[in-house]
């Protein structure tokens, strides 16, 4: 009876090593998707700008492109632009 007992311990063990062994996070170098130089990426590739208004989106990429580039015009009459452009400026160009 014991015998029995351990048996189905040792499989229900062995079924959760696998189970779980099956679920690791796979660390940058094993991820799929291009290989880019630290601070070459896209900035919507290293942040997420989902639900930022188009105009913070572009400031933003703007202040993170290599090298960055900022439209004087836009930036001086467009609020979202001009506050995309200065966090992209603080985080980007750490």
């Amino acid at each position: 009876m014991a015998d029995g007992l351990a048996r189905r311990v040792a499989a229900a063990l062995l079924l959760s090593f696998l189970v779980l062994a099956g679920c690791e996070t796979p660390s940058p170098s094993k991820s799929a998707g291009p290989r880019t130089a630290p601070g070459t990426a896209p900035a919507a590739a290293r942040y997420n700008l989902a639900g930022y208004s188009e105009g913070f989106k572009q400031g933003y990429g703007d202040a993170c492109a290599s090298p960055s580039r900022r439209s004087a015009e836009r930036y001086k009459s467009d609020t979202d632009y001009r506050m995309g452009w200065n966090d992209g400026q603080s985080l980007c160009k750490k």
